[in-house]
């Protein structure tokens, strides 16, 4: 109850409905951009991948960024279907645009943290290469794959704060 009271005071009765309709659209061209980055990851890793030897590093990172660019399109797919650039569904107020909004921030804030863990995944995974007798797995396998989070993670630390900036701020 208050919540609304304080919503409508701060936000004039069809103002909500524009940003919400703005916010919607920013969402999906961010989700359009991660989708073409995902797309650039499958075509160039794809076309790479089965011109390299197994045997060497370029084959392991094509193929991790192969992997990631899979996932990356699925969830920009999925991202981009869910969103509602037009009217919003039936019964959505301008208290549910504020939580979306902010669950939407959150999101984007959650997978940022997430993206700094990926960066120290592919540092730990190049620096376990440089030491090869302590595992099974071959240095340039490691290698392959530490330098492929480190180029995913990066390019998504960037991407999930932004979004979250945006988004926040729109």
């Amino acid at each position: 109850m208050i919540s609304t009271v304080l919503l409508t005071s701060v936000v004039p009765a069809a103002g909500w409905l524009a940003a919400y309709q703005a916010r919607e659209l920013l969402l999906g061209r961010g989700l359009g951009v991660l989708g073409v980055w995902a797309l650039a990851n499958l075509i160039v890793s794809g076309y790479q991948l089965p011109r390299t030897d197994r045997r060497e590093m370029p084959h392991h990172f094509h193929f991790m960024n192969c992997c990631w660019g899979f996932i990356n399109a699925v969830l920009a797919a999925v991202g981009i279907l869910r969103t509602h650039p037009g009217a919003p569904p039936a019964g959505f107020t301008a208290l549910d645009a504020t939580f979306d909004q902010q669950h939407v921030v959150m999101i984007f804030q959650v997978n940022a943290v997430l993206d700094l863990g990926y960066l120290l995944l592919g540092w730990w995974l190049v620096a376990r290469a440089a030491r090869p007798a302590l595992q099974p797995i071959t240095p340039v396998r490691l290698l392959g794959y530490g330098r492929s989070i480190w180029l995913q993670g990066g390019f998504l630390l960037v991407f999930d704060a932004l979004m979250a900036q945006l988004i926040e701020k729109a």
